[in-house]
């Protein structure tokens, strides 16, 4: 033991069926009396939404509550401007964040520019050297079990600068308190339940194979792993199942502590997909995993071990062969009613080289048990098709 590191973890979580009932204590213990709820357009119209409202207007003495509701799929730098302007107008004192990982992104990088309106998010020297002292205070609550974004201190947006996607990172975008409640993911259709979920089990096994030393997030990254296997498949089956929802829920957040570690190929393919050809996150993740796996496993064997143990699988079959534990992921996939084939989602042959030269570019790789190059994305992607 020679490696010289620093760890830092998260901020309180409370997690349970029906808190939602209770948010006003987490209101109250961060002093928020006029909130904004930040999240996508659709949310409004859901049970999930109204299950929040509710609990909003029973709190004693809250007045109306200020809702920002033009977050994109793939936010984009408008977003972020557009809820900051929302909370000043609505002279508000701290921002709930509900939903999915664009929402909370959003919710989380607005507060940079509640504090300095003028702010460029493109500016990395200056996010670094600002104090960020006076940021309002947030409460994240997810709606969905994947992006693991309630714990995490970054957003990705799209910057009107560059017209690419951008990571916006500092230790002060962390939540300052975070509600689990499986209540809320019970309307998520199985679809996006599949591939949330999928992005979850993508975050846990890439970081615990990343080769960078951080033992207590290859910890929660296999469990996570052991929780995504008992309960996804059941989430999407049976959508009422709040203990799989809970189980969810803590996998997607315990993927989110995890890769604070970092990720590896199959994020440097799944970001292009979503830039380019508009695929869901956690559904590109969904098609590439199996494939990165095997050309992973193909150049280190036995990287994927312990991710089997924590399967349940037995030790004795995978010790140094990948293989059954890469055809038991492949089999949830399917299991989920994922369909693979990038061409079944509309990518095209002529795509690929762009994709490539996309992937190439992102950083995830870079911690990829294996080095990537241009011409093997460009052989993932032939083989993902």
């Amino acid at each position: 033991m020679t490696h010289r590191t620093s760890f830092s973890f998260p901020t309180r979580i409370d997690c349970g069926r029906g808190l939602i009932a209770e948010i006003h204590h987490s209101l109250q213990s961060l002093g928020i009396e006029k909130p904004l709820v930040v999240c996508d357009r659709f949310l409004p119209e859901t049970p999930a939404f109204e299950q929040v409202r509710d609990a909003l207007g029973k709190t004693h003495g809250m007045p109306p509550v200020t809702v920002f509701n033009e977050v994109h799929p793939n936010p984009i730098e408008a977003d972020v401007r557009g809820a900051a302007e929302a909370y000043r107008q609505g002279a508000c004192d701290g921002i709930i964040g509900l939903g999915g990982g664009s929402a909370l992104d959003v919710a989380k990088v607005c507060r940079l520019l509640i504090q300095e309106p003028d702010f460029a998010l493109a500016d990395q020297a200056a996010l670094e050297q600002t104090s960020w002292d006076r940021l309002p205070p947030f409460l994240a609550i997810p709606t969905t079990a994947g992006t693991g974004s309630e714990v995490g201190r970054s957003s990705v947006i799209t910057l009107e600068s560059t017209g690419a996607k951008s990571v916006i990172f500092h230790p002060k975008l962390l939540a300052d308190r975070v509600l689990l409640d499986p209540c809320l993911t019970t309307s998520l259709p199985a679809h996006l339940t599949a591939a949330t979920g999928l992005d979850a089990l993508t975050h846990c096994i890439e970081s615990y194979t990343s080769p960078i030393w951080h033992p207590l997030c290859d910890g929660i990254a296999l469990e996570g792993i052991t929780l995504i296997g008992k309960y996804l498949a059941q989430s999407v089956a049976e959508p009422e199942n709040l203990e799989a929802r809970q189980g969810m829920l803590v996998a997607a957040m315990m993927g989110g502590i995890a890769f604070q570690k970092d990720l590896g190929a199959t994020h440097s393919m799944a970001h292009p997909l979503s830039n380019l050809c508009h695929l869901h996150h956690g559904l590109a993740n969904a098609i590439c995993l199996v494939e990165v796996m095997r050309w992973n496993s193909k150049r280190q064997p036995g990287l994927y071990a312990r991710v089997g143990t924590a399967l349940g699988l037995d030790p004795q079959t995978t010790d140094q062969a990948d293989d059954p534990i890469i055809e038991w992921v492949a089999k949830l996939i399917d299991q989920c009613g994922i369909q693979t084939g990038l061409r079944h989602h509309g990518v095209e042959q002529e795509q690929l080289n762009n994709l490539a030269d996309l992937a190439i570019k992102d950083s995830c790789h870079q911690t990829n048990p294996v080095p990537m190059n241009r011409e093997d994305f460009l052989t993932l992607y032939q083989r993902c098709l």
